[in-house]
């Protein structure tokens, strides 16, 4: 991939480096006039809902937002993007743009662009999910669990737009040029806004006082609901958005045995009023 994106430069002489992450490595490469990130793409990745090539797409319809990465390479089996430069927040910043409405503000941005085209579809993924999750773990009461939601009504969306569905402090860029980028698009898609304001949420275990500044924030500048919809809508996706969380983690300790992936199970598995199942 380097000698045909880069045929004036012998790859050998690239600096390449890892840069690690919970659902695979990826690679920063330099090189004269280079500073690219390199994303791989891995049979596992399917189940998880990541596919490499439609983030390329999404990465290319959010380039007018500046929220984003710019791609690089559209026919390989890695995203290549540009390397963003600047810090992630540290956990001081990302608690004063929670508190301050910063990060209410960048995702009323994203979220006031026009779709992605990509409907996000949480069923597919339950079951994909299962599928890779170790089979010794499916107890009967998770049988149950997983049936329901399958086969359960789902909140009628708010307003549907495009969705990060990552938001972190890691995924967070403070760039050199002061403006505040999301990276880690592998996720993203259209679906409603108060998903997002629920994975936000739960991913991050805000407490609720910071849980209501969030909603708060984001409502202030988002006319046509009443807060009190916003919250009644945020915690109607909350179980959906652990379930959502115990597969990612089941998926991920099925494909790679990792103990880590079934301790960070315990919190949804017990919201969700299952056993821990740390054995």
């Amino acid at each position: 991939m380097l000698a045909r994106r880069l045929p004036g430069i012998d790859p050998g002489a690239c600096r390449v480096e890892p840069v690690g992450g919970l659902t695979g490595e990826s690679w920063r490469i330099r090189a004269p006039g280079v500073d690219w990130l390199v994303r791989a793409a891995t049979p596992q990745h399917p189940a998880l809902g990541v596919d490499r090539q439609r983030e390329y797409r999404i990465l290319r319809h959010l380039q007018p937002r500046q929220l984003a990465p710019r791609p690089i390479a559209p026919k390989t089996p890695w995203l290549v993007v540009e390397w963003l430069a600047g810090e992630t927040l540290s956990a001081a910043d990302w608690h004063r743009a929670l508190a301050d409405g910063t990060l209410a503000g960048r995702l009323l941005h994203l979220h006031r662009g026009p779709r992605c085209g990509y409907p996000l579809a949480l069923r597919p993924r339950y079951a994909a999910c299962w599928q890779a999750s170790d089979p010794g773990r499916r107890s009967p009461a998770w049988l149950r669990l997983h049936q329901r939601f399958m086969r359960g009504k789902m909140p009628a969306p708010l307003h549907i737009v495009p969705l990060h569905m990552d938001v972190h402090p890691g995924n967070l860029v403070r760039a050199d040029d002061g403006g505040l980028r999301l990276i880690d698009w592998e996720y993203a898609g259209d679906g409603d806004i108060a998903l997002e304001l629920a994975a936000l949420a739960r991913g991050n275990q805000l407490d609720g006082r910071q849980c209501a500044a969030l909603l708060a924030g984001y409502h202030a500048a988002s006319p046509g609901y009443s807060l009190a919809a916003l919250r009644r809508q945020v915690a109607a996706w909350t179980p959906w958005v652990d379930y959502l969380m115990l597969m990612w983690y089941e998926a991920r300790w099925g494909q790679t045995g990792r103990r880590q992936f079934i301790l960070q199970a315990v919190a949804p598995r017990r919201r969700l009023g299952l056993a821990g199942g740390t054995n």
